[in-house]
């Protein structure tokens, strides 16, 4: 009987050390992930290049140029531009600013546009080395919508002016990599590329509010299966609002209060920093009965601060969430005339620049002559990461606080410690619904450390 119980005990507990051994030794899964399978990495991960677009309107060269000299450095620039005079004009200046231009990589493609990051390549890898481009759909910012209302349901003046309006813009994504010998993926989705935040590990942020109205035949669950495919990513966190000074196109905020926007990019208000941490956009309770956009901004931020706190990553774990203050509200008070006055190609003067009728949402909003007030898109998570640098906004010149800037510099050096902080002057790019962030797209290294 001895024996019987003897023997009993120990495959009992060769059983239960077998058990253990299962349970604390890796999967083949987890030992050997899938080598081919495509991802999109984070921005903050190693870059091979920062791409650009030129476009020959005055109000951008300023901005466009501040940020190639400070890229310059630390990143190779691809720069696209419309044709050879183009061209020919952008590195005359470029090389004024003491720029090497043989060192930059320039492309001529046709309705190419300032704003790289929306209509331009979102770059996907794998753990071999291979690189491919994601085609997402072009609706320019989801214009048709903005068009029915302006024209008031004329079919015929909105289908012409919609595709007058998206000329080949939406090719210039594949064509990046067709340029280069990447493949593009396919997708039914329509979605900027300044709307798309990831961790690079399986997360990706979404505001629901831009993603829904870009796609309006989609549902929610055919949206986060394209996205999965597409993006490489498993877990979707979908925040609700974005800021309320990036309103949907050119568009009547409030009272007097326009501006141009997108309808809430993401990377207006939140952006990862690195695979757990986060920065929101923030207005301070003790502001936030300063004016009605620190109300509206403060209520939709509260809301998707709430969401991050009970979402989790790819893992299960939770967000270190860090408040980015805003800047001071800025905007132009200025009125409406039938044209608009030429721009300063160094900066739009408060006292010169004119809102010219044609930009407002309805032609009966206002009459030549009344005045209003133009808002600024401004957001110092507007920024780009590049690899030994962080390029950001600052609004010092435009009388925002010095303190906010000092507090927005303070988080920067802590989240980014071996990164230089690069502020520059984009308050044109604001006035005109974006920032530094939305004319940058990143090309990722084909292989990251991991």
């Amino acid at each position: 009987m001895k024996s019987i119980f003897s023997k009993f005990y120990y495959f009992l507990w060769c059983g239960l050390v077998f058990l253990w051994a299962c349970n604390t030794q890796p999967s083949q899964e987890q030992k050997k992930p899938d080598e081919t399978a495509f991802f999109m990495p984070a921005e903050y991960e190693a870059q091979e290049a920062v791409w650009l677009g030129w476009e020959e309107y005055a109000p951008y060269h300023q901005p466009f140029l501040d940020l190639a000299k400070a890229l310059y450095p630390y990143i190779k620039l691809k720069i696209i531009v419309e044709n050879d005079a183009s061209k020919l004009n952008l590195q005359q200046k470029l090389r004024q600013m003491g720029l090497d231009t043989q060192k930059i990589t320039f492309y001529t493609l046709k309705d190419n546009r300032l704003w790289m990051r929306d209509h331009g390549a979102t770059y996907i890898i794998n753990r071999k080395g291979e690189k491919k481009v994601v085609d997402f759909g072009w609706t320019m910012y989801g214009y048709e919508e903005y068009l029915q209302t302006y024209y008031e349901g004329n079919a015929d003046s909105v289908r012409i002016n919609y595709k007058r309006s998206l000329g080949a813009t939406g090719l210039i994504d594949s064509l990046m990599g067709a340029r280069e010998n990447h493949l593009s993926i396919k997708t039914q989705v329509n979605m900027e590329g300044g709307s798309i935040e990831v961790n690079g590990k399986g997360t990706l942020i979404l505001c629901e509010k831009v993603t829904m109205q870009r796609n309006p035949k989609l549902d929610k669950n055919t949206l986060e299966n394209e996205f999965k495919k597409a993006l490489g990513v498993s877990n979707i966190i979908w925040l609700k609002k974005g800021l309320v000074e990036d309103p949907f196109y050119t568009n009547q905020i409030f009272g007097k209060y326009f501006g141009m926007g997108t309808y809430g990019h993401t990377d207006e208000f939140v952006r990862f920093v690195n695979d757990t941490t986060l920065l929101l956009a923030w207005v301070d309770e003790k502001e936030k009965h300063l004016n009605a956009f620190n109300y509206i901004n403060y209520e939709r931020m509260s809301e998707n601060l709430a969401i991050l706190q009970n979402a989790r990553d790819q893992n299960g774990k939770p967000f270190t969430i860090i408040k980015v203050p805003l800047p001071d509200l800025l905007y132009l008070k200025t009125t409406v005339t039938e044209q608009s006055l030429p721009f300063s190609p160094q900066k739009i003067e408060k006292t010169a620049w004119k809102m010219p009728q044609r930009w407002l949402p309805k032609r009966d909003i206002l009459a030549v002559g009344d005045s209003l007030y133009w808002v600024a898109a401004s957001s110092y998570l507007n920024y780009l990461v590049t690899n030994e640098a962080v390029i950001l906004p600052s609004y010092l010149a435009e009388g925002s606080s010095a303190q906010k800037e000092a507090q927005v510099k303070a988080i920067f050096s802590r989240v980014f410690p071996s990164r230089k902080l690069i502020f520059i002057d984009a308050i044109n790019l604001n006035y005109h619904g974006g920032g530094i962030h939305c004319i940058t797209q990143q090309e990722p290294k084909s292989r990251l450390a991991r």
